[in-house]
């Protein structure tokens, strides 16, 4: 009896029906990899992510290719901006993944704009052109105080799907913001500077990080939000815009260089890349890092 007894126990063991079971990761997909980042500080070793698009690659244009409808059947939950930014592409990721754990209006979607206060918004009866939304500005997280009530939501979330582990992500949440807080009191007495500057800017994708530092727009590359400027556009700035009448000319990573470069050499005002999330250069690696590399960019001479 005893033999039999110790059979069975090692039967039990081997299928691992006599042990603890395993724990299984939340797995989150998120449309952009700043959201990525959040949920990493937030989730931790308890959380799977991807992103579903990179730094540079333009996030309202996005192919919704088989590997990535493969992660969203998987997914738990989906972490975007909103604001209509992936509205083209999103929907039909959400439709063809057969999920029904992410689609609006259930737990596992999560829209970062539903939480803070968008700019940019339109009017009633205003026409729309190019890549403006209704809604407002979808490029929210370049404000890092907009990332607090947004980091705030996205704990909850956490601990919403998945209560065995609510003390983790609220430990994690704390300790991100009391982190985050300390680097906003950093970056704004870095930034001092470079309030009242002027730039050149190509689209809106800058628009939130601009704002919070005081920076003055003079002058878009683009004429309408979201089309490639004319040589015609662009000569008529570099007619208007005396060399060295602002401090820079600014893009993201995913839009072409040649307008910025071309007015730079005709008005002496130095074009920049700024990392606009994180991957998008070397050096931002993380959400903290993004600020870092973007104000180091902006404070050069």
């Amino acid at each position: 009896m005893r033999l039999f007894s110790l059979i069975a126990l090692n039967w039990l063991l081997l299928l691992g029906l006599g042990t603890t079971p395993a724990y299984a990761q939340l797995t989150v997909l998120t449309c952009e990899p700043e959201w990525a980042s959040l949920v990493a500080e937030l989730g931790g070793a308890q959380i799977s992510v991807s992103s579903a698009t990179h730094a540079r690659q333009d996030p309202h244009h996005i192919e919704a290719r088989p590997s990535l409808l493969a992660q969203a059947r998987r997914a738990d939950l989906v972490v975007c901006s909103g604001a209509e930014l992936e509205a083209g592409w999103l929907p039909l990721l959400q439709r063809e993944s057969g999920n029904p754990a992410i689609q609006v209006g259930t737990p596992g979607y999560f829209a970062a704009a539903a939480f803070v206060t968008l700019l940019d918004q339109a009017h009633p009866g205003q026409l729309l052109a190019g890549h403006v939304h209704a809604a407002g500005n979808p490029h929210l997280h370049l404000n890092p105080h907009n990332l607090v009530p947004i980091a705030r939501a996205l704990s909850q979330r956490l601990q919403q799907l998945d209560p065995p582990q609510a003390a983790f992500y609220r430990e994690k949440g704390h300790d991100f913001l009391a982190r985050w807080q300390t680097a906003i009191t950093k970056w704004e007495a870095q930034a001092a500077p470079l309030r009242g500057k002027s730039v050149v800017v190509q689209h809106g994708s800058l628009t939130y990080l601009l704002r919070w530092l005081g920076l003055q727009v003079v002058a878009d590359l683009e004429p309408i939000p979201g089309v490639e400027p004319s040589l015609n556009h662009l000569a008529s700035l570099a007619q208007r815009l005396p060399p060295g009448s602002a401090k820079a000319i600014l893009r993201t990573p995913y839009q072409s260089a040649r307008p910025a470069e071309w007015l730079a050499s005709r008005s002496q005002i130095p074009a920049r890349v700024l990392p606009y999330s994180v991957g998008g250069n070397p050096e931002a690696r993380d959400l903290f890092g993004l600020f870092d590399s973007s104000l180091k960019l902006l404070l050069a001479p």
